[in-house]
């Protein structure tokens, strides 16, 4: 009877030390986007940051007595965020740059990198991003000589907010002019690029792949550089409430790196990367089968493509002119044989495809080279993907559920290009632009993101955009293209539980459910009680990963 005793106490001792390793949150409300049960008081999860069980709070606390207890009192707690287009090397070094977002007029451009040039050394190049000629009074591409007088020897070569077009001062042109194979002068254009030139010469700016021209004199990233905006870019994410982020054009270089950081435990969210086009990434997944870190939080097992262009650089590829530039369809980034060889290849070696395409011409080339390469397969569950669909033809949409094809947008891409959109599209075609409900109306999956460091990393903001289609001032009223707004419940699952299911993530987050990661967010309000206006002033507490907090309110 003795020994049946000690045995029953080694059983309790360990019943109790297990559940000493389960947590349990109670909260005012947990949505938890599972349909079965959509808010809940509680939550808990084990030592492994899988959740056991959600529900009533007292019931929870009952069945797990000695678990430690998070109290959210009087908060709200979400799924994590996941943000299904975003560029998490491309935010780290935009974090380290000069910050033109926002700059109203040329002069600001200016004064913002003057004050940004003191801390640099005398030879070094000035980098920057975020500047958008649509701010400005003008409204027309800036020049060379626009940064000349304050810059007449360093080099200076700025980004434009969405990542398609630069802009060089001199410095910058004579050193790609004494780098490249033919001149920058005359009427030569590269192939996916152009060169914006005064009376046959470079006028400074650079759109798409004529971009590369510059790129390839601009002086790399050294090693601590590139950790540094790595770790940088990830701190930005957590404290703005994501826990996922699908990112977009990964090479191999920053895939090796991200695996660094993965092996030291520095990843503090999840990272589904997509190979950078047909490279030494996808020839990577092609060789070796998809990429998944044993830690959970990260892997590879899509590749990212380009059809066309950005709408701001007027680079979107359309099927009639520009409404404002007559005589311009916009540009095909990667010549159509070639964009379909390498969805060809990628579809022979299993790796979902995701494709820019912006313009209702890049969204019709993509869906019909889709509808080729997927022929009868295009309904097994393939997933594959447009990025952004901004424009599209009245015709096309019902094509994306036809073809089993994700819709990746990014709701405030719609806010932030409302003042020009229509100029650049007419009265017609606009009807076709950013249109969330209309995609929706025809079957299509919808998944949310932001485009970072195109637009703000905080995705409260996609929410805001997606619900009132307003800025940040409220304009317009009513909102704009209001028919096209989504619901709070639409907007949250669309980074939530639809953006995981656009990664095949959808068994592991996403949701807050038994057997899922105990992947959330800890919030002062409820963003599906909470006024539309108020979506991008939610209050971030605290963005827990695997049951562990990677980020609190200090």
């Amino acid at each position: 009877m003795r020994r049946l005793a000690l045995g029953i106490g080694c059983v309790l001792a360990l019943a109790g030390a297990a559940q000493a390793q389960v947590q349990v949150l109670t909260a005012t409300r947990v949505h938890t986007s599972d349909p079965d049960r959509p808010v809940v008081e509680a939550l808990a999860w084990d030592a492994t940051g899988r959740v056991l069980a959600v529900g009533d709070a007292k019931a929870l606390l009952a069945r797990y007595p000695d678990a430690k207890r998070v109290d959210a009192t009087g908060k709200t707690v979400i799924p994590g965020l996941i943000d299904a287009h975003g560029h998490v090397m491309g935010l780290g070094y935009a974090l380290m740059r000069v910050d033109l977002v926002d700059a109203r007029d040329k002069a600001e451009v200016i004064a913002r990198l003057r004050a940004y040039e003191k801390q640099l050394p005398p030879n070094a190049w000035l980098l920057g991003s975020g500047w958008d000629q649509n701010d400005w009074p003008e409204k027309a591409f800036p020049t060379a000589a626009d940064l000349d007088a304050a810059f007449p020897e360093r080099p200076v070569w700025l980004e434009r907010v969405d990542g398609h077009a630069g802009w060089a001062n001199s410095a910058a042109l004579r050193a790609a002019a004494a780098k490249t194979v033919r001149p920058l002068e005359g009427d030569w254009q590269p192939d996916g690029g152009r060169i914006e030139r005064i009376e046959g010469k470079p006028s400074g700016v650079f759109v798409d792949a004529a971009m590369s021209l510059v790129h390839a004199v601009v002086p790399a990233p050294d090693t601590a550089y590139r950790q540094q905006a790595l770790e940088q870019a990830l701190q930005a994410a957590v404290r703005n409430g994501l826990t996922g982020v699908h990112d977009m054009g990964v090479s191999r270089e920053d895939l090796a790196l991200m695996v660094q950081f993965a092996d030291e435990q520095r990843l503090p969210l999840r990272i589904d990367a997509y190979a950078d086009g047909d490279g030494a990434a996808l020839a990577d997944l092609c060789a070796r089968g998809p990429y998944g870190h044993a830690g959970g939080r990260l892997q590879m097992r899509g590749v990212k493509l380009y059809a066309d262009g950005a709408l701001g650089s007027r680079g979107a590829a359309l099927l009639e002119d520009y409404s404002d530039d007559p005589g311009n369809r916009g540009l095909l980034v990667t010549e159509p044989g070639a964009l379909e060889a390498a969805m060809r290849k990628a579809h022979g070696c299993g790796v979902q495809v995701a494709t820019h395409a912006i313009g209702d011409r890049g969204n019709r080339l993509v869906l019909d080279a889709y509808q080729r390469v997927l022929g009868g397969t295009a309904k097994t569950d393939r997933r594959w993907r447009i990025e952004h669909a901004q424009v599209v033809a009245p015709e096309e949409f019902p094509r994306f559920a036809e073809l089993g094809v994700i819709a990746s947008m990014q709701p405030t891409h719609a806010t932030s290009d409302m003042p020009w959109a229509q100029d650049r599209l007419g009265p017609v075609r606009i009807a076709g632009a950013y249109a969330w409900q209309r995609m929706q109306a025809n079957g299509v999956k919808l998944a949310l993101g932001s485009d970072f460091p195109v637009e703000s990393v905080d995705p409260r903001r996609g929410l805001h955009a997606a619900v009132t289609r307003q800025d940040a001032h409220g304009h317009p009223a009513g909102g704009w293209r209001a028919a096209e707004r989504l619901s709070a419940a639409e907007a949250l699952r669309g980074f939530t539980a639809d953006a995981a299911w656009a990664a095949h993530d959808e068994r592991d987050v996403g949701r807050l459910a038994p057997g899922f990661r105990a992947d959330f967010v800890v919030l002062d309000e409820d963003p599906l009680a909470v006024p539309g206006e108020q979506l991008d002033d939610l209050h971030v507490r605290s963005t827990w990963v695997d049951g562990k907090p990677v980020y609190e309110v200090k």
